[in-house]
């Protein structure tokens, strides 16, 4: 089913969908000869729909900054945050599916697999204050600002009288 059916044709609904539908023969790696263009890889495939796929909200406070990521089945130990590149805050974790062997799935519409987000962090974030906590499958890391430069005090110079 294509967008189009639904009014979706933005730019980014667009890439999202070629992105979704590349086959994996074509998702770069050794099958790839000579002089060809090659596609995405397959983990830029899968970062992409996992990014594509996890909901998040980023919220300024007076003194942080909040970013809330639904990571929905998973526990703490699950979850994986880290900064990289000295400013890009990654959120990740990865949700399996239960594997007993007497049951069989009629229906499966819970998402598994991985849950990814990356945020560029400003300029005053505090890289040293960063915290997570993990509520009801509800991620919050909290980054806290850097204080405010103070205001250079102009420098008196007296005047002699010669």
């Amino acid at each position: 089913m294509e967008g189009r059916m639904f009014g979706l044709e933005t730019p980014l609904m667009t890439a999202l969908q070629h992105l979704l539908d590349i086959p994996d023969g074509e998702a770069g790696g050794a099958g790839n000869a000579g002089g060809e263009k090659q596609g995405p890889t397959r983990a830029y495939v899968r970062d992409a729909r996992a990014m594509a796929a996890t909901p998040a909200d980023v919220k300024e406070l007076p003194g942080a900054y909040a970013f809330v990521v639904d990571m929905p089945g998973l526990g703490s130990g699950d979850i994986k945050v880290q900064v990289e590149d000295e400013r890009v805050l990654v959120i990740s974790g990865e949700r399996r599916r239960e594997e007993k062997e007497d049951a069989k799935y009629l229906r499966m519409e819970r998402r598994m697999g991985k849950l990814m987000r990356k945020f560029v962090l400003p300029e005053n974030a505090d890289m040293e204050k960063i915290s997570a906590m993990c509520r009801d499958g509800v991620l919050t890391v909290s980054v806290e600002k850097l204080p405010p430069p103070e205001p250079k005090k102009p420098k008196t110079i007296q005047v002699q009288v010669a």
